[in-house]
């Protein structure tokens, strides 16, 4: 059994705010929960700082964020991202499909030092 994985603070917080709508392998719809306790606002920033860092990613085709419906549909190569590994990072669960997304996240900018990078585009 592999444990949990180490999520870094954004993630923390988008986890518990966010559940996945609708998916289909290759495009995940999810939906900012208005009732997970979160400050709208900043929750929205969180979205918008991982709408950035995502963007461009590998295994990412297109990342669209729409603050009046609360929600963000992320497009992703099936082949490179298990289609699992949404529902595993968001739920906490260990898995090799949320391990490829934590390391494409981290490489995006959303690791440990994600306080740094999350208010600067990708390079």
């Amino acid at each position: 059994m592999m444990p949990s994985p180490s999520l870094p603070p954004l993630l923390q917080r988008l986890a518990s705010a966010l559940r996945i709508a609708h998916h289909i392998p290759g495009r995940v719809r999810l939906k900012l929960d208005p009732a997970s306790g979160g400050a709208l606002a900043s929750v929205l920033g969180d979205v918008t700082a991982l709408h950035r860092a995502l963007s461009g990613s590998p295994g990412i085709h297109s990342v669209s964020v729409n603050a009046l419906a609360l929600s963000c549909t992320i497009e992703y190569d099936p082949g490179r991202i298990p289609s699992s590994a949404w529902a595993d990072v968001l739920n906490g669960a260990a898995s090799p499909g949320a391990e490829t997304l934590l390391r494409i996240l981290a490489a995006a900018g959303l690791g440990p030092d994600e306080q740094k990078n999350a208010g600067q585009a990708p390079g």
